[in-house]
């Protein structure tokens, strides 16, 4: 498992508008991580797939959220 899944599905649902999985996919691609899929995603917030560093760091910055956050080390409204 891993321990950002909560955080980015969160991530998702709090951008503006909130984006699909396949969206962020799509945005994670285009930064350079093109096997990145709406499957992966999907597997991701499931808790059914580990999160390699390079992954996380590209998660955040596609979230516009820290590293910090997406792992749950600090609360997005603090």
């Amino acid at each position: 498992g891993n321990i950002c899944a909560d955080r980015v599905r969160l991530g998702r649902a709090l951008q503006q508008p909130p984006i699909t999985q396949e969206e962020l996919a799509m945005k994670i691609q285009l930064l350079g991580f093109e096997d990145m899929t709406k499957l992966i995603i999907s597997r991701i917030e499931k808790n059914q797939r580990h999160v390699c560093d390079a992954e996380l760091r590209v998660l955040a910055k596609a979230l516009n959220v820290s590293m910090e956050w997406l792992v749950g080390d600090v609360n997005i409204f603090e």
